[in-house]
């Protein structure tokens, strides 16, 4: 685990999924007794045995309720009783990331007040296109202080997200934060 810098192997017996090991099993065990007596334990000893799996066809909003009922940092993936791969909780945040377009160059998020009114979408996609940009992607999120204050954001590639900004704006919409 340590050459290979992995947080968790699965454990297979004659092709079959049986287990897995953390290091935070090893971390817990090397607290019970010298390190060095660690290479004489077997891993099957310090296994968990029930095994939370996804499947590759899982959607990842499923994938992310799993981490969080059941506080994991990863889990094994099976397609018909093989072991395909691992899924982890940095796998989901480069999903996530992708998702957004936080990592790509001249995107933005856009947030803007929800009064409770629908948003004419249309409109917005609009007025970004106006200022030559795209909508990457727009949702709703808790606002801060009062959860149910409900916050609307736009995701837009754009080369000046003031400029996206200052139209909304202007057609009535309220701009609470541009996030570069």
């Amino acid at each position: 685990m340590d050459k290979g810098h992995f947080r968790r192997l699965p454990v297979v017996d004659d092709g079959r999924l049986v287990g897995i090991i953390t290091d935070r099993d090893l971390r817990l065990e090397e607290y019970r007794q010298p390190i060095d007596q660690l290479k004489h334990i077997r891993v099957h000893l310090l296994m968990s045995r029930h095994v939370i799996t996804a499947t590759p066809e899982m959607l990842l909003d499923q994938a992310v309720n799993i981490f969080i009922k059941y506080k994991v940092g990863g889990f094994p993936v099976m397609d018909n009783g093989k072991l395909v791969g691992i899924i982890t909780t940095s796998d989901l945040l480069r999903a996530f990331g992708e998702v957004l377009g936080t990592a790509e160059e001249g995107v933005s998020r856009i947030d803007l007040a929800f009064t409770g009114n629908s948003f004419d979408v249309a409109t917005i996609a609009h007025l970004v296109g106006l200022s030559g940009g795209e909508v990457l992607g727009m949702g709703t999120y808790a606002g801060e202080g009062d959860r149910r204050r409900r916050v609307f954001y736009i995701r837009v590639r754009a080369e000046d997200a003031h400029m996206v900004a200052n139209l909304l704006a202007e057609k009535g919409f309220t701009v609470i934060a541009i996030h570069q």
